[in-house]
């Protein structure tokens, strides 16, 4: 897969020399976005699908210094070769709470993974979408979900979190 990574520093700003030497050095980059009307903030990585050989992510409405050791501890692991746990209920996100990664559809990439699609030359990679649940554990798709976190993250799977869980 031919990814920015392989283009002739030459062709490349500032910017994105930048962007690609963080790869380089780290194995994978954050960006984060800040909230919109009626788009939470967010973040996600890119390099995680050359230099790990897994998705990348992205996670909505999370702390940067949280996020950040988040997506380091994601990383080791897959660096090591553990496969993420894809629409599982998992403890190994988060410290003190479940949560699930699912498949983000390739039609909302264009939306929330620009740097990455530019990173890729198109849509041709896979990413995963960290999914939190309240204070009290409860998933979204779940009975008794505290609906005041309801527009802190957006659904990016193509049929809704609930029909993705493998558990």
């Amino acid at each position: 897969m031919m990814t920015a990574l392989d283009l002739p520093p030459d062709t490349l700003d500032e910017a994105e020399r930048s962007f690609c030497d963080t790869i380089r050095q780290h194995g994978w980059l954050r960006t984060a976005a800040l909230a919109e009307e009626g788009k939470p903030g967010f973040s996600f990585t890119t390099g995680f699908g050359v230099t790990a050989q897994q998705p990348e992510l992205v996670i909505f409405s999370t702390a940067d210094d949280v996020v950040h050791d988040i997506f380091w501890a994601l990383y080791r692991r897959a660096s090591s070769g553990l496969a993420m746990p894809v629409g599982r209920r998992t403890a190994e996100v988060f410290s003190n709470l479940p949560a699930y990664l699912f498949p983000v559809a390739p039609r909302n990439f264009a939306a929330y993974l620009g740097w990455s699609r530019w990173f890729y030359r198109g849509d041709g990679f896979s990413c995963l979408q960290i999914v939190w649940p309240d204070r009290s554990g409860v998933f979204p798709w779940e009975d008794g979900f505290d609906r005041t976190f309801a527009s802190d993250q957006v659904d990016l799977t193509e049929m809704g979190w609930a029909a993705h869980r493998a558990d």
